[in-house]
């Protein structure tokens, strides 16, 4: 088996992705929000691109049924049912529902590994067990990063790099690329304080300047729980995976 790390969203191509398992990470806030979300009983999350399509799947026939949520450059879009927070879609209004969510870059990385023959999402907050399930795969395996914009996020590129280190640990005869190297050689500076991510991060720097602070801090958890959603492209919907 191979891991590879890829440092934003558009570094990959669907070509790329065939016979893959690709863990999707957007720390601050996407994939930290949708793994909150499934946790705390949202049905399923739709995955789009842009605030226009999010407000076209809500009005579908399964309205009722259906929030819809992002954020652009961090901040909650106008008529949304939700934002972007984690603590947001813990409180109890997404059981039972289907958040229809768009974001600055976690919804595109999800988009764009579509192509893959697996597909979870990781973050902080699930790390060894999205590591074990990415593992359990026993395919080759890619952590992409959303990042920024188009540019390398620093705490993407830390959790990338901390899975890798939990998946080497798990099958030490993985083939590490180069790229997943200088990733766990990144995170290995952050391994037993991630927190210090809060300070070191532009993005959370960003977050904390809009009032967001105690999101950054609920994103730069360990371990809190052990669900792994999975993006069943077939349907295009992210669901609660294994536990």
């Amino acid at each position: 088996m191979r891991v590879d790390v890829a440092p934003t969203a558009e570094a990959v191509t669907p070509g790329q992705l065939t016979g893959t398992t690709v863990l999707v990470i957007d720390v601050l806030r996407a994939s930290t929000s949708i793994i909150s979300a499934l946790d705390a009983g949202c049905s399923a999350i739709v995955p789009v691109a842009g605030p226009g399509e999010a407000l076209r799947r809500a009005r579908g026939p399964a309205g009722a049924g259906i929030l819809v949520a992002g954020e652009r450059r961090g901040l909650p879009i106008r008529g949304f049912d939700l934002g972007n927070s984690p603590l947001e879609f813990a409180d109890g209004r997404v059981r039972d529902k289907t958040i229809v969510l768009t974001t600055s870059n976690g919804t595109r990385a999800l988009l764009a590994a579509r192509g893959a023959a697996s597909v979870g999402v990781a973050a902080f907050v699930n790390l060894s067990a999205a590591a074990a399930w990415a593992i359990g795969s026993a395919r080759d395996v890619l952590v992409l990063c959303a990042g920024e914009r188009g540019r390398r996020s620093l705490e993407d590129w830390v959790c990338a790099g901390l899975l890798v280190m939990r998946m080497t640990s798990a099958a030490p005869g993985l083939d590490v690329t180069p790229a997943a190297a200088a990733a766990v050689a990144e995170a290995r500076g952050y391994a037993l304080e991630p927190t210090r991510l809060a300070v070191d991060s532009p993005w959370a720097r960003r977050l904390a300047a809009v009032g967001r602070g105690r999101d950054i801090a609920a994103c730069l958890q360990i371990d809190t729980t052990t669900l792994v959603p999975v993006y069943v492209t077939s349907v295009d919907k992210v669901v609660a995976g294994p536990r």
